[in-house]
């Protein structure tokens, strides 16, 4: 598992620095203009689930999953109201598959 790091997007745009995801899943910071990038790279589609720790009442909040096709992307806001564990501070994210798939955090300005 990894603690993927924030990158900040100035005014001028950013060519964003990918990572390999990991085969146990991998941790993101959580805030309202964070957004996790997903591309996967593969010929066969991936999934993607992002923890959502809370509830509502008594009922568990699903899941984020987002299904990404060969050679597509994802983008999933990273929002701490939904994905922030309580122990870590911080999302979890797991993957179906990690065969060509590489994620990177950014923070919007």
């Amino acid at each position: 598992m990894a603690i993927l790091s924030a990158q900040k997007v100035p005014a001028g745009g950013l060519q964003p620095v990918y990572a390999a995801a990991a085969g146990g899943g991998d941790q993101a910071p959580v805030g309202e203009k964070l957004a996790l990038l997903v591309r996967n790279g593969d010929a066969t589609s991936k999934t993607v689930t992002v923890a959502t720790p809370g509830t509502v009442g008594d009922l568990a909040v699903a899941d984020a999953v987002q299904v990404i096709p060969a050679a597509g992307v994802a983008v999933i806001a990273l929002k701490s109201s939904l994905f922030r564990d309580p122990l870590t501070g911080r999302a979890a994210i797991t993957y179906s598959a990690v065969t060509s798939v590489t994620v990177a955090v950014v923070q919007l300005p």
